[in-house]
C-alpha cells in the first residue's frame, strides 16, 4: 500500500473544533510537521476536510 506524506502548512488557530480534532487525529502537533499515513479512503476523507491547511505528497 502506498504512503502519503502530509505536512501542516497553516495554523489551526481560529478554526472549527472539528477541523482541529481532525488535525489531531492525523497526528499533528505543530505547524510544518510532517506525518506519514497509508493511503486509505478514511485518511483521504480526513485530508479533504482540512485540505486548505495541509500539503500532501504521495510516494
Amino acid at each position: 500500500m502506498s504512503k502519503l506524506k502530509i505536512t501542516l502548512v497553516k495554523s489551526p488557530i481560529d478554526r472549527t473544533k472539528r477541523q482541529k480534532a481532525t488535525l489531531e487525529a492525523l497526528g499533528f502537533r505543530r505547524v510544518h510537521q510532517t506525518v506519514e499515513h497509508d493511503d486509505t479512503p478514511q485518511i483521504r476523507g480526513m485530508i479533504r476536510k482540512v485540505e486548505h491547511l495541509v500539503q500532501v505528497q504521495s510516494n
